[in-house]
């Protein structure tokens, strides 16, 4: 698929996604009353009364909410993509760092012993920069013995599927000896939860600067496909291009755990699906996978406030629901 296709394709679809967002929820409105709310505006048959209503639901409850969805899709599939590069493994994700277990066994931990929903953030926050210290600390640890500060990242992967491990098991027993009433508000967490979700805005502006930062290094995360050695060999300071990848992933995965709590799936399947299209060079791997993602996961969102309406359904049910069909056809396909 030619760029500047892909390109306008995705962000088509993204921006499709964003006003399916705005009509579907338990007050359905349609395309002429989105629009009325957007602009604040009446028009043709619609009434002040209905145009104000329309102007609330939109600006007040479901655009901070579609914003947040796609923030933190895109979010995760930019970690995605990083990660995929930085260890050359097609099955890494977002999730990889054991960055989303420390922060899940901070968050649960938090609200086992009863805090806000600030301090709730704040002990997931806290869980995963510890997650993210250990990774990194043993991954340097692990380059600093090839003599050229190169990470091994077979050992940055062995790390973070230990430490993922590990906080999965602790996570479960805090869910063993929770008090029953707040398991329920675990599992949605743990599940995908955007509801409480803050600060929306705040992550668009850091998916920008990150996704831009990320096409800085496309040139060479094309070239670091090719091997190490390879890298080398053709000017590339691998050991820096390692250190930023790593820590631009961890970045945009905190940013995403934060905002929505453990989504999955994202980080894998929006990239591969992308490279299943053809589309393989990172200088349009990156943006096409961002849009993709942040629109996956708003038509997600979309589902799990909407089909069970009033009642609300973990996120992280339908990434998968929707998820794995899509993938199973492009997969299809391409055999």
């Amino acid at each position: 698929m030619r760029a500047p296709i892909a390109l306008v394709a995705s962000g088509s679809v993204a921006l499709l996604s964003l006003l399916i967002a705005l009509a579907f929820g338990s007050a359905p409105l349609t395309l002429r009353e989105v629009l009325a709310g957007l602009f604040d505006a009446s028009s043709g048959d619609i009434s002040n009364n209905v145009a104000n209503i329309a102007h609330d639901i939109v600006w007040q409850l479901r655009l901070p909410r579609a914003f947040a969805a796609f923030a933190c899709g895109g979010l995760l599939a930019l970690a995605g993509v990083l990660l995929q590069a930085l260890l050359r493994n097609a099955l890494a994700d977002s999730y990889i760092l054991g960055v989303s277990g420390g922060a899940s066994l901070g968050a649960l931990g938090a609200i086992t012993l009863g805090f806000s929903a600030m301090l709730v953030n704040t002990a997931a926050l806290a869980g995963a920069l510890v997650a993210i210290a250990l990774v990194f600390g043993f991954t340097l640890r692990g380059g600093a013995g090839n003599g050229n500060g190169v990470w091994d990242v077979y050992q940055l992967l062995l790390a973070g599927v230990v430490l993922s491990a590990g906080f999965a098991a602790l996570t479960s027993l805090i869910l063993v000896i929770a008090p029953g009433a707040q398991v329920k508000g675990m599992l949605f967490w743990l599940m995908g939860d955007l509801s409480y979700a803050e600060s929306p805005y705040v992550a668009c502006v850091l998916l920008v600067v990150l996704t831009a930062g990320a096409l800085a290094l496309a040139a060479r995360l094309d070239i670091l496909g090719l091997g190490v050695a390879k890298a080398q060999s053709l000017g590339v300071n691998v050991s820096a291009l390692q250190r930023m990848v790593f820590f631009g992933a961890a970045l945009a995965t905190v940013a995403a755990v934060m905002l929505g709590g453990a989504i999955g799936f994202v980080g894998l399947m929006t990239p591969h699906a992308v490279r299943l299209a053809g589309i393989t060079r990172h200088h349009v791997l990156l943006p096409v996978s961002v849009a993709a993602g942040g629109a996956f996961l708003v038509l997600a969102d979309t589902c799990a406030r909407s089909v069970m309406a009033p009642q609300q359904l973990p996120v992280g049910i339908f990434t998968a629901l929707i998820g794995v069909p899509c993938m199973l056809i492009l997969l299809g396909r391409r055999t």
